[in-house]
């Protein structure tokens, strides 16, 4: 039996959250509903616009509820993730990392002829005639955004590099169409020095301005300029250079995006909603306790765990293995038992949804939906 299917029955039963088969991925929909509404609104006073990226929650709800509060629509990562959100009747996307091999094209012409609007990008000539020559034979047109680096070196093409030549190269293929620039300094987002980040940050939509100042003195303008994150939602608007922000771990945070305001003494601007929620096993011992969640229940990227609720003050988590955690705590400020829950901050959010099929989203103790990651393992 899935979780899914072993919590179903906890659906609107009062105390049906401490009731859930473990581990589980809790969302905390008082928080989301706010994280949600921050963003947009702060997007609305900067007057910028969102484009959430999806590679973080991977789930059509959010989405849907992202899009209502004024998103144009949503990033994904992957070719695989906007093909599951399509399904679920997500119709504006753009996957932020290249497509390149012959089977990945023919899929995404299939996404291309079913979506009201998506966009694909490209950081290669080579690539882009191939994009080209596929769209011919299909008789589409493919909107492609010329991905640009800034300095991070993963994807994009460096705007001294070749990139106006391929901006004019897919302005003037037959069945493409220039529809932007990104350019996502995601080596900034966790930078903990908030001078650092800003300079940083700023520096690169400065880069960012003049290629697209030089492109458009060839009459070439990008209908839009998308990028930013999270640990950067505050400065990169000021450049006034984007015209969308792709953030996405806003609706959860973190361990890793908290340390990034709390670290130099700040207060995050966003409340984590996101949890994995974990029952004790095992107390055997004085001051040490075993819970039902280890490595197969977090992404183990980052640090461990922080607890959120539930244990003793004070307590620390570890990893004892691939399907228990440890629990550290002090006895004399309380005792901890099995069958106690506790819910835990997640190290990274991203990976640690990808591990799961579904959440449980929860207002106060009360369950009062399970919502499927339908993108959830899409990594092709």
């Amino acid at each position: 039996m899935s979780a899914q299917d072993a919590n179903r029955d906890l659906i609107g039963v009062p105390g049906g959250r401490w009731k859930l088969a473990t581990p589980a991925l809790v969302i905390d929909l008082d928080v989301l509903e706010r994280n949600i509404a921050k963003m947009a609104e702060h997007a609305r006073s900067s007057r910028i616009a969102l484009r959430p990226h999806a590679k973080t929650h991977k789930c059509s709800e959010i989405a849907r509820r992202q899009i209502a509060a004024g998103a144009l629509g949503i990033c994904t990562a992957k070719l695989g993730e906007a093909e599951a959100l399509a399904d679920a009747g997500i119709d504006s996307i753009l996957i932020t990392s290249p497509i390149v091999t012959d089977g990945a094209l023919a899929r995404a012409l299939a996404l291309n002829a079913k979506l009201r609007e998506l966009r694909i990008v490209c950081d290669d000539a080579e690539i882009a005639t191939k994009l080209d020559a596929a769209a011919s034979a299909s008789s589409q047109r493919l909107r492609v955004v010329v991905d640009i680096d800034p300095g991070m070196g993963r994807t994009g093409i460096r705007p001294d590099n070749g990139a106006a030549a391929l901006v004019e190269q897919v302005a003037a293929s037959r069945h493409l169409e220039f529809a932007g620039l990104q350019c996502y300094a995601g080596h900034l987002q966790h930078l903990e020095s908030p001078n650092e980040r800003r300079d940083k940050s700023l520096a690169a939509m400065k880069e960012l301005a003049a290629f697209r100042d030089q492109i458009a003195s060839r009459k070439l303008v990008p209908s839009i300029l998308s990028g930013g994150g999270t640990g950067t939602f505050d400065i990169d608007p000021d450049a006034r250079t984007l015209t969308e922000l792709q953030v996405g771990s806003y609706v959860f945070m973190d361990r890793q995006y908290n340390d990034v305001w709390e670290k130099p003494g700040d207060k995050p601007p966003f409340e984590t909603s996101l949890f994995v929620q974990t029952t004790i096993i095992s107390v055997h011992r004085d001051g040490l306790a075993t819970s039902d969640a280890g490595l197969k229940a977090f992404a183990t990227d980052a640090s461990s765990p922080l607890i959120a609720h539930g244990a003793p003050q004070g307590a620390s988590y570890f990893f004892y293995g691939d399907e228990q955690g440890g629990i550290l705590y002090d006895p004399s400020q309380g005792r901890l038992r099995p069958g106690d829950v506790l819910a835990c901050t997640v190290p990274h959010c991203d990976p640690t949804v990808n591990l799961y099929d579904s959440y449980a989203a929860v207002r106060g103790d009360i369950v009062e939906a399970l919502w499927p990651i339908e993108a959830r393992g899409k990594s092709a």
